[in-house]
């Protein structure tokens, strides 16, 4: 089969590693064009790939090659695009979160739905070796059945690395919204769907100042909560804690993820990566023991998403990160914040099924 066409729209931060793999690392796609409302954004990201060029974005909407458009907008226009794209027939992959709300997600999968094409979401970590090595240990057993699990992300915030960091304190940012997608789509990975959740929430920083250049000293008016600290119900019956924070300023010495089951307990490591360490502690033991990798994929392979979505559209199978999973986990981060809101537990109306794993020893840039 011809390999699927792919546009890039965004071509900030995130873009080099996008266009790094995609554009060189699956034979199964290639990127045909880079745009960007920055049209010299655009060609210098165009250069990076071989047969790549630089678009204005309707050009690219309007291209009949391209087949799969990759939105990697900031949170904000994430809809906006995505709905272009689907209005010009492509299929479309965003970065997280898949919207900034619930409705938005919901009329989203509903106009590709129509328009009889996909939707597809970051994050894909969860393809990454070590969750996938995660995923093959729970799935035969080797926890038992699961008990708990905990999730924590403990960060100082974004306004001192990154370049142009205001939109993390918008709505669509903050801890939860920036990083909840890789460890609330990893825990579903391993575990399932959320029935219902609760939650306490502050900003304990109303004003923010960037040290990082180029726009060191800009003040930011921060417009979300910054500490989020939670509790999930799952469908299976396993209860989840989560801390997601931007006011951290000492060190923490918490674990990004730990999932406790009847025979055993497994160390997960950070979901915003694709390897990391895995460790097991089975039940009577006295220290951990490290989980050899099953699966490929434990570098930066951002852009596998996107790669396994051209692939299940040429097969017909579903693809893995997909509009139903993203939208899942964007009801439990918005409920999570209502839950705070309002003051009591909020019962999800959403679920979705645990994305397929990936088979064992497939080497790096193949996909069933």
């Amino acid at each position: 089969m011809q390999p699927t066409s792919i546009g890039i729209i965004g071509c900030g931060n995130i873009s080099g590693i996008y266009l790094e793999n995609l554009g060189k690392k699956f034979p199964g796609v290639r990127v045909r064009g880079c745009a960007d409302l920055d049209l010299e954004r655009a060609r210098k990201r165009a250069e990076t790939v071989p047969g790549a060029r630089a678009m204005r974005v309707a050009e690219l909407l309007a291209d009949p090659e391209i087949g799969l458009v990759v939105n990697l907008t900031i949170p904000g226009a994430h809809y906006a695009v995505a709905c272009q794209a689907i209005d010009a027939g492509k299929h479309v992959y965003s970065e997280k979160p898949l919207t900034t709300t619930r409705d938005e997600g919901a009329a989203l999968l509903a106009r590709a739905k129509a328009r009889g094409v996909r939707v597809g979401n970051a994050p894909d970590t969860f393809l990454g070796g070590a969750f996938q090595t995660c995923r093959k240990l729970m799935d035969d057993g080797a926890i038992g059945a699961p008990v708990a699990c905990t999730a924590f992300m403990m960060s100082r915030g974004h306004e001192h690395w990154h370049p142009d960091p205001e939109f993390y304190y918008k709505p669509g940012g903050g801890p939860l919204f920036d990083m909840g997608p890789y460890y609330l789509t990893a825990l579903v990975s391993l575990l399932g769907p959320v029935k219902r959740v609760a939650s306490c929430t502050r900003m304990t920083f109303p004003e923010r100042v960037i040290s990082s250049e180029p726009k060191k000293g800009t003040r930011i008016r921060v417009e979300v909560p910054t500490h989020v600290a939670g509790t999930l119900e799952f469908v299976n019956g396993a209860i989840g804690t989560l801390i997601m924070t931007f006011d951290l300023r000492g060190g923490s010495n918490l674990r990004n993820i730990e999932v406790h089951g009847t025979e055993g307990t497994l160390n997960v490591p950070d979901p915003n990566g694709f390897g990391g360490p895995v460790e097991i502690r089975k039940a009577g033991e006295s220290d951990w023991s490290p989980a050899p990798p099953t699966h490929g994929y434990l570098e930066n392979w951002r852009g596998v998403g996107p790669a396994d979505m051209a692939a299940a559209i040429r097969t017909g199978r579903p693809h893995r990160a997909s509009g139903e999973l993203a939208f899942h986990v964007l009801d439990i981060m918005s409920a999570l914040h209502e839950s705070s809101d309002r003051g009591h537990h909020i019962v999800l109306t959403s679920s979705c099924a645990r994305p397929a794993p990936l088979p064992v020893r497939l080497a790096d840039g193949q996909l069933d």
